[in-house]
């Protein structure tokens, strides 16, 4: 029998690059099992911080034939994640009963190694701790049996306003994550490292949209000429005359 192995599957069409993801990570992850996430000198010339989620935007192309590409990326919980072996205190582990890749903080010592192992850079370093920290799939929160059962996903899934995350059993044939994977071309990222990456990506579809004149007008625009402005009679009073001030 498979092994369960839960991960995300992320819509590239559908990521708006709004960021909800980042925040609402930040926001249940500084202050749960997985906290506290620092931010140094957020305000200075040169910010730092732990972030378990991060959104990377890229334009492609050569104009005029230009898009947008917006690029969440988190730990990808590898099936071989090469960053599990490469610790030398046993601090990196891959749990056998959902394929979620965790850090023992008791354990680590900041050593860096799991974070030059890891080909994706998904990898945090807290200098406040000095430990290394990563996505944990919001565990303290798919397991918290006093929470709603429809709201125990992660933060990011719960949060995204275009339902461009999906969250479940990718190794369940009759998962949504498993069925938008098999349904939509769903790819691993950098499948050459021999990773086998459990978060997937669901890839850009390109649209073409034909935009006729009168479909760039708003028939309501505020700002259209309808006319001459009205322009009230000499005889109708003025705010100082009906005022007492």
């Amino acid at each position: 029998m498979t092994k369960k192995q839960l991960a995300l599957v992320i819509d590239l069409n559908v990521c708006v690059g709004c960021h909800a993801c980042v925040t609402s990570c930040k926001e249940w992850n500084t202050s749960g099992w997985a906290g506290p996430l620092p931010d140094v000198n957020p305000y200075g010339a040169d910010p730092n911080g732990v972030f378990f989620n991060r959104v990377q935007t890229y334009e492609c192309g050569t104009f005029p034939n230009t898009e947008t590409i917006h690029f969440p990326k988190s730990c990808l919980h590898c099936e071989e994640p090469p960053c599990v072996p490469v610790c030398p205190t046993g601090a990196s582990y891959k749990r056998d009963e959902d394929g979620i890749v965790l850090v023992d903080y008791d354990k680590c010592i900041g050593c860096k190694y799991c974070s030059w192992s890891c080909p994706y850079g998904a990898r945090e370093f807290d200098p406040v701790q000095g430990v290394m920290k990563k996505c944990t799939l919001c565990v303290d929160r798919i397991y918290d049996q006093t929470i709603e059962a429809e709201r125990r996903k992660p933060a990011c899934v719960l949060a995204c306003p275009a339902g461009a995350r999906i969250f479940g059993d990718i190794n369940d044939p009759e998962s949504e994550a498993a069925r938008a994977i098999r349904d939509n071309g769903g790819f691993p990222l950098m499948p050459e490292w021999g990773t086998r990456p459990a978060n997937h990506y669901l890839p850009r579809r390109k649209t073409t949209t034909t935009l006729h004149p009168d479909q760039l007008t708003r028939v309501d625009n505020p700002l259209k000429a309808e006319g001459e402005t009205p322009r009230p009679a000499f005889t109708t009073p003025t705010i100082d005359g009906v005022s007492s001030w």
